[in-house]
């Protein structure tokens, strides 16, 4: 089951899963672009599930839908800049109940019904905005910071029934996300140009990284953050 699947990561990785022969989970809050996705999968038996993560009752019954799974990515996700003295209750609200809250009572609700099959793999969206960041950034950073931790909190209750639990930190990829942070053409050349590799991520290379942690290849990895960046956090 892959979350926020209606774009970006989320939506290239639901793909990539989709023509290694996975049958794949969608969902979103958004349901015509979620839609979108679900025609773009190779394959027969995915399946498509609305629900918000801002709302409990939308988990839960999440939750009850989805069969027992063999990987899990916790992929949903909002960022909201603003400078650290403006931020207002509803700024961290906001963020945290998608990026981390969410994340967790989903994960929860999963595990307490047993929807987490033996031997499966639960991946974490982070960022490397949780280790290097930038001015307005800090909840979106913070929120990140926290998954990271939570999910090495996983990783080791989880260890014991064969479940793993690693996390992807992404750097800068071509998604909507970026129109969101940089003010103008000059700030995001300057950023761009703190990547060794010239440019930023595409989706489906964050979603092959994703794969390799859902997969058997990755069978003695746990606990691991895994760096997608084009060498950004060299600098």
């Amino acid at each position: 089951m892959v979350t926020g699947a209606s774009s970006g990561i989320g939506r290239a990785t639901a793909i990539e899963c989709a023509k290694m022969g996975a049958k794949v989970i969608v969902t979103d809050r958004t349901e015509e672009r979620l839609n979108e996705t679900l025609h773009q999968l190779e394959g027969n038996g995915h399946q498509m599930i609305i629900a918000d993560l801002n709302i409990p009752e939308d988990i839960n019954a999440l939750v009850e839908k989805c069969p027992a799974l063999n990987g899990l990515v916790n992929n949903a996700g909002i960022v909201k800049g603003k400078p650290v003295g403006h931020l207002k209750l509803e700024d961290l609200q906001d963020v945290y109940q998608i990026n981390v809250f969410g994340v967790a009572l989903l994960t929860k609700g999963l595990l307490r019904k047993k929807k987490m099959a033996k031997g499966s793999s639960i991946v974490f969206t982070s960022s490397i905005s949780s280790y290097i960041t930038a001015a307005g950034l800090s909840i979106y950073a913070s929120s990140k910071a926290a998954i990271n931790a939570y999910m090495r909190t996983c990783a080791i209750e989880l260890g014991t029934k064969e479940i793993r639990c690693n996390s992807v930190l992404p750097g800068m990829v071509e998604t909507a996300f970026i129109n969101s942070v940089f003010y103008t053409a000059d700030d995001k050349q300057k950023d761009l140009n703190l990547y060794p590799l010239g440019r930023y991520g595409k989706p489906a290379e964050i979603a092959y990284g994703i794969i390799y942690l859902l997969s058997d290849a990755s069978a003695w990895v746990t606990g691991t953050e895994l760096v997608i960046d084009g060498g950004r956090m060299l600098k």
